[in-house]
């Protein structure tokens, strides 16, 4: 099995940052995408930042230029550096890894738990 453990969250006020680690752990061959989600009360779970294996990023439209995402293959892990934070990021943040378990190229999908980020005005 695979975990993915997320660390980082909290209270901050606007204009603040923050850093998310997601690390995961288990039966791993390789991990292609790495991203963040975010889901805030009443809404849909989005898509905040997203990278692959080989380094490739891409954004949301309301984070560019103020969150960067960035990942140790090393260590099966990957960060959200969140700057400039505003009271709209406030949201439960999630990681999700699409990992290959072995030499036939499988890709399986997972989730973290989910870590709390709230942003006061």
């Amino acid at each position: 099995q695979v975990q993915l453990v997320e660390s980082g969250g909290g209270l901050v006020q606007a204009g603040g940052s923050l850093r998310l680690s997601c690390a995961a752990s288990g039966k791993i061959f390789s991990i292609n995408a790495m991203d963040w989600y975010r889901q805030a009360p009443g809404k849909q779970r989005e898509l905040v930042a997203g990278t692959n294996r080989g380094g490739y990023t891409n954004y949301a439209d309301s984070v560019k230029g103020r969150f960067t995402i960035s990942r140790d293959n090393a260590k099966n892990t990957v960060y959200l550096q969140m700057n400039s934070l505003k009271p709209e990021d406030t949201a439960v943040y999630y990681c999700n890894a699409r990992v290959v378990k072995g030499v036939a190229g499988y890709e399986y999908d997972y989730w973290g738990q989910g870590t709390q980020v709230t942003v006061s005005s």
